[in-house]
């Protein structure tokens, strides 16, 4: 059998990509004043010393105990940092910050672990045979850089005291960018990858499926504060009709009247930064969670994309071809999007004109991962990683929904066509926005 390009990427190409990475999860850590790391910043999520170790102790995990056999220097870690948590509907931890380790402990553990995974990609260890190097090492490359992205949202409802801004970032020149409806012809969408072709892929992009989309119609921008803000006047969050019973059941629980993003003052709206607060900027992209969005869709008189929708308006073409990438084939760069790490918060819609698709569509990649229609499924031919075996399969539950696109914090190789996002309907924290379709 040939060897894939993946299995023969060399060690000193995934030592520097590994390295990289790790600047990334370091650094926002790096943000939180000492005393922050014991917080809980989101009830549904673990305090954030959980992270400091478990990105560590997810490569300790995988490379080092798995793939290569070495055997542990301290059990209790690798078990404690080993996984997070999906709480749906109510179930929080609860756990004390007293019961977490010292900060000293986890920084010795993350040391000796970061040491001996190195050694696992210089050649110093031995690899069990039924995996190949680059694979493993890829996984935890992006799941690292999953959780810099993940970190970023957490890291964003904490107080403004708690954490330390780098220096000034630029930003593109203020405009307005007006969107309207782009008719989309009919054709097919690819979505997923095949096994064949180069470069790692998460077991839930395998394999590759052709769809026949209709003809339809999408907006060229993604939904702005000023649109989803007359949504918000017009008693959106008051207006049962608009809502699914779930929706509305969580809404109610929550007492939710506007996006958690939002801040109401004396009649005038504000957004809340990662490091600061500013008038509510309305050309930007809002940030909601998928229950939010899907009911501005019934109020607008329109729904959300599914994931062949996406796909056909990002990847699309007029000829029948797709590209891989909505602007073509050349890789990522600051002027496709606000991605990779670029910025800490959204820019206004229609910044970035080199990322339009084909079909004119703006920015489906960076700016805030959108919500699609689509429940997260397993394509045909589905099956999962043996050495992550509940990646995907332990969220094909019906519950949770794919999104496509990108963050400002989303890292470049979670840009390719076939990745897919995906997350329950009932969470407001994400950077995640939405665009609208009609027949």
């Amino acid at each position: 059998m040939a060897r894939s390009p993946l299995r023969t990427e060399e060690p000193t190409a995934l030592a520097s990509r590994l390295n990289a990475a790790r600047e990334r999860t370091d650094e926002i850590f790096a943000l939180l004043n000492p005393e922050a790391l014991y917080d809980r910043p989101i009830a549904e999520r673990h305090r954030l010393v959980f992270y400091l170790g478990h990105v560590e102790a997810f490569d300790w995990n995988l490379i080092a105990r798995h793939g290569f056999g070495i055997d542990s220097f301290n059990e209790p870690f690798d078990r404690l940092f080993a996984f997070g948590i999906d709480p749906i509907d109510g179930g929080l931890p609860n756990e004390p910050a007293s019961e977490w380790p010292r900060r000293e402990a986890i920084a010795e553990y993350n040391r000796r672990a970061r040491g001996i995974v190195d050694e696992c990609l210089n050649g110093g260890r031995t690899l069990d045979s039924r995996y190949d190097s680059a694979t493993i090492f890829n996984m935890a490359i992006e799941h690292r850089l999953m959780h810099a992205g993940t970190l970023a949202y957490l890291l964003h409802q904490l107080p403004f005291a708690a954490k330390r801004a780098p220096g000034p970032e630029s930003a593109p020149a203020p405009l307005r960018a007006e969107s309207r409806p782009l008719a989309i012809p009919s054709g097919t969408a690819t979505l997923g990858r095949r096994r064949s072709d180069p470069g790692f892929g998460w077991d839930n992009e395998f394999d590759s499926v052709t769809v026949t989309v209709p003809s339809f119609s999408i907006d060229s921008h993604k939904v702005t504060h000023r649109r989803y803000l007359e949504f918000v006047a017009d008693g959106g969050y008051r207006t049962r009709r608009w809502w699914s019973d779930a929706d509305w059941s969580w809404k109610e629980r929550e007492d939710l009247r506007h996006p958690r993003f939002w801040i109401e003052r004396d009649g005038a709206w504000f957004a809340r930064g990662m490091f600061a607060e500013a008038a509510l900027p309305l050309d930007a992209p809002v940030y909601v969670s998928r229950a939010e969005a899907a009911a501005f869709a019934r109020w607008a008189g329109g729904s959300l994309p599914t994931e062949a929708q996406f796909h056909r308006a990002a990847y699309g073409t007029r000829e029948g071809l797709e590209r891989e990438y909505p602007w073509g084939a050349d890789p990522p760069e600051g002027r496709h999007g606000n991605f990779d790490f670029q910025r800490w918060d959204p820019t206004p819609v229609g910044a970035y004109p080199g990322g339009s698709s084909a079909f004119g569509v703006s920015e489906l990649l960076g700016n805030g991962w959108e919500w699609t229609a689509s429940v997260f499924e397993p394509f045909p031919g589905f099956h999962p990683h043996p050495l992550y075996a509940g990646y995907s399969a332990n969220f094909f539950d019906g519950e949770h929904y794919v999104l496509k696109g990108g963050s400002p914090r989303s890292a470049a190789c979670f840009l390719r066509r076939s990745f897919r996002n995906w997350f329950q309907p009932h969470y407001p924290y994400l950077y995640a926005t939405f665009r609208l379709v009609t027949p």
